[in-house]
């Protein structure tokens, strides 16, 4: 068995979690929005049409922020189509996905169903064919208590209190040939810049984030992602970051499972990029981040267009290995918390999501639901930076590779540590050593593994259950050394109390 060791000492701190870490997202895509989310025949669906065993998942994952609705979607969407009398409403030609929009859903409805999720509203404007007048309506719309046009639209559209929706996206990957209306960096950040500004002047207590590189494999990366802060620095507060990680773009097991180190460069690389942006214009602001999309996907290729509505699309089936993956990425995630302040998991509902939906009947939590569960509930408190001593795998991409990735938690308020650990030996456990020396003893609360006999294994609407955790036993009592086992190929959840 192979051995390794983590010293954890409680000043070795990185951050506070900002809760928003654990976001999500949700784009008229496919069977997010219609079956997925609403579909108001259904057994379940509430007076208003949304799924309440849908509503049940998502509540299970404590998402605290839903950014909406879009996403590609956004960038030729008209958001008046969404209101006021469902009859009404338009039907539309989805140019992003292909797809007839019946527009039965809207930002009434979705701030609705936000409230009863227990979420509030990360809301994406439209830079590509919508103008910065467009966005500042919608702010109006959805922030104005009354007395204007749009404010009292809102009002006589059943809404008599403002939203007050913080938190505000200047468009979606603006750097995208394939986004409606694709804008060069120079004309997008002139076109964000006058949208921010009139935004601000309706609502100034507003957050805005700025389209960084949709992935770092853009050809125009970082280039685009500084020529941009060069404009906006002063008039946004976070810079989005873009990816996904999927088995398909590496050659091996083990480089998919070190995916973890793909985030960490991307992150660092825009961090180096906007503190270069922060040195040149003299500025004492630090630019914080959002990596507002985020997810594995595999099989990214080109689906039937034939103009269906709410048509599967996107619908990726989870394995055991998707899991482990996403846990380490969730690990890269934490351990830059003092910069990536929000998070969002893309996407929440049936489009790459860790809830599936059958059209009239049950819903499962795939693989990837149990590791984001598991983070967004015990990952909130401050960031330690433990000191990890293990051995190291060889990866074809990423050269030597730690062969575990891990994050610690503490939580001051339960006065507890909470550790996750992903293990990427494929063919041994390891025995990790647990060094408290600054906290005094500790006491093992649970050790939750999720791993299987078989890293393909998906769980199903006929088996449900096929894969999720299991807890294992944590040997010893009250000890400032505990020691674990970390099943080969391994997920792994520990918390312990402070004594």
């Amino acid at each position: 068995m192979k051995q390794a060791k983590c010293i954890i000492e409680k000043d070795y701190q990185i951050a506070h979690t900002d809760p928003r870490l654990y976001g999500s997202f949700i784009e008229h895509l496919g069977r997010a929005v219609y079956t997925g989310i609403y579909e108001p025949n259904h057994p379940t669906a509430d007076e208003q049409g949304f799924r309440r065993d849908v509503l049940d998942l998502v509540r299970q994952l404590q998402v605290p922020i839903i950014r909406y609705p879009g996403g590609n979607f956004v960038s030729g969407y008209n958001w008046t189509d969404g209101i006021g009398p469902v009859k009404n409403r338009p039907k539309r030609l989805d140019l992003a996905w292909k797809s007839v929009e019946t527009n039965e859903i809207g930002i009434d409805e979705f701030v609705d169903w936000c409230q009863k999720a227990g979420s509030e509203v990360m809301e994406a404007v439209n830079l590509g064919t919508g103008t910065p007048a467009e966005a500042a309506n919608l702010v109006e719309y959805c922030n104005y208590p009354a007395g204007t046009y749009w404010s009292d639209l809102r009002r006589q559209n059943g809404h008599s209190n403002p939203y007050n929706i913080k938190v505000w996206c200047l468009g979606n990957e603006m750097d995208g040939s394939w986004q409606t209306c694709h804008l060069s960096a120079a004309d997008y950040g002139k076109k964000a810049l006058e949208a921010a500004k009139m935004m601000r002047w309706i609502d100034p207590t507003i957050e805005l984030v700025a389209c960084g590189s949709s992935t770092s494999g853009m050809p125009t990366f970082p280039e685009w992602d500084r020529t941009v802060l060069e404009t906006l620095y002063e008039q946004v507060d976070f810079l989005s970051l873009h990816s996904y990680f999927g088995h398909d773009d590496v050659e091996t097991t083990g480089d998919f499972l070190a995916s973890f180190v793909n985030m960490d460069h991307f992150i660092k690389t825009i961090i180096a990029t906007a503190d270069y942006v922060k040195a040149k214009t003299r500025s004492p602001k630090s630019l914080n981040l959002s990596f507002d999309e985020w997810n594995v996907w595999a099989n990214r290729h080109a689906e039937p267009e034939n103009w269906d509505y709410a048509k599967p699309r996107l619908e990726q089936i989870y394995n055991l290995t998707d899991a482990l993956v996403l846990g380490g990425l969730l690990c890269s995630l934490l351990n830059h918390a003092d910069r990536v302040r929000m998070a969002c998991l893309a996407q929440l509902i049936n489009a790459i999501a860790p809830i599936y939906t059958q059209a009239g009947g049950p819903v499962i939590k795939q693989s990837i639901f149990y590791p984001f569960q598991q983070v967004s509930t015990y990952g909130r408190g401050i960031v330690l930076k433990p000191i990890m001593l293990c051995p190291k795998f060889e990866s074809k991409v990423y050269g030597d590779v730690p062969l575990l990735q891990s994050a610690v938690i503490l939580n001051q308020e339960t006065n507890e540590v909470s550790i996750f650990v992903l293990n990427c030996d494929q063919n041994e456990d390891v025995e990790m050593d647990l060094d408290f020396r600054s906290f005094g003893a500790v006491a093992p609360l649970e050790h939750v593994v999720l791993d299987g006999p078989d890293p393909a294994a998906v769980n199903s609407f006929e088996e449900p259950e096929r894969v999720k955790p299991r807890n294992v036993a944590i040997d010893g009592q009250d000890e400032t050394r505990p020691k674990v086992v970390l099943p080969k190929l391994s997920w792994n959840m520990l918390r312990l109390a402070i004594r």
